[in-house]
């Protein structure tokens, strides 16, 4: 379940109440829409798939791989297939090995999409057991598929530089930083974070 319109508007408004340049950045930008993400392996898959390529190019490999695999199909549908027909799909040496990967601890059941850790940093633990799936990746999909209202990917480029623009600050703020200005916003950061990407990709400001 992914935050709704209401949770993100609510979040912002919270925050932007203690804030006066983020209240000054919602009167010129306004709400943004809230992202979603189908829950399920599927959705780290793609992940792994759209890994340092282009959306264009990422979106091509997923088509091919719903054409070899079926449009519904399961990790061991996946794991069935030899090196020859991934690569066919699109899918490099390492990628395939980041894939596999993902669907041999879900055939396992080492990870359970229904039923991660309530806690956050317990479930970003679990998450990243997966080969090439790092901390941005687990939070990404605790927020956009879980919709859980107090992930906070500090270490995303646009997150920093949207802090930077909301903050009036010379330069973009580091992780640490980036991590330390947003502890007073708890419990609201999810939709803190779907703002700072509003304002990062907003010309108003």
């Amino acid at each position: 379940m992914s935050l709704t319109s209401e949770q993100v508007r609510d979040g912002i408004d919270i925050v932007a109440a203690q804030v006066p340049g983020i209240a000054s950045a919602l009167e010129r930008v306004g709400y943004p829409e809230p992202r979603v993400r189908p829950t399920g392996y599927k959705t780290l898959l793609r992940t792994i798939v759209g890994q340092q390529v282009s959306v264009a190019a990422a979106a091509s490999v997923w088509n091919k791989l719903e054409a070899e695999l079926g449009e519904e199909f399961t990790p061991q549908c996946l794991l069935s297939r030899d090196f020859d027909a991934l690569r066919a799909c699109g899918l490099s040496r390492q990628k395939q090995g980041y894939a596999r990967s993902l669907c041999e601890l879900v055939e396992a059941g080492a990870v359970n999409f229904d039923n991660l850790p309530a806690d956050d940093e317990e479930a970003i633990a679990e998450l990243t057991q997966i080969k090439g799936i790092g901390r941005w990746s687990a939070e990404i999909y605790l927020l956009f598929a879980e919709g859980r209202a107090d992930i906070w990917p500090a270490g995303d480029l646009a997150v920093q530089a949207g802090i930077g623009q909301l903050l009036g600050l010379a330069e973009r703020p580091s992780e640490k930083e980036t991590r330390t200005v947003a502890e007073d916003w708890r419990p609201h950061r999810g939709a803190m974070a779907v703002f700072t990407w509003h304002v990062y990709n907003n010309p108003a400001l």
